[in-house]
């Protein structure tokens, strides 16, 4: 008996303690409309720009791995050259959105 009540508390608190995981972006931003004028466009927004942000961040890991000889001088040109191809369509897609 002691055993199933030390379960079921473990259950509860593993729900309450990922419910934050477990939102959808929206509902955790609390956003809804966006401000220019399409639903969700605040959201599109905030996706571009996190997914910008890890672009960025996979761009300067490529570097440091460049640097530290991880990467060879022609895989680098390759991935910094797929990478920054990505930055740029994600750029280009924000600056579409937020022009609206």
């Amino acid at each position: 008996m002691d055993l199933v009540i030390v379960l079921v508390v473990l259950a509860l608190v593993v729900v309450f303690v990922s419910a934050p995981f477990r939102r959808t972006p929206a509902v955790a931003a609390g956003t809804g409309a966006g401000a220019a004028g399409a639903p969700g466009a605040d959201t599109q927004v905030a996706e571009l720009e996190a997914a910008r942000e890890a672009k960025y961040r996979e761009i300067r890991d490529a570097e440091l791995d460049h640097r530290t000889g991880k990467l060879s001088d022609a895989d680098y040109e390759a991935l910094d050259g797929a990478l920054r191809a990505e930055a740029i369509e994600i750029l280009h897609r924000l600056d579409t959105i937020t022009e609206r």
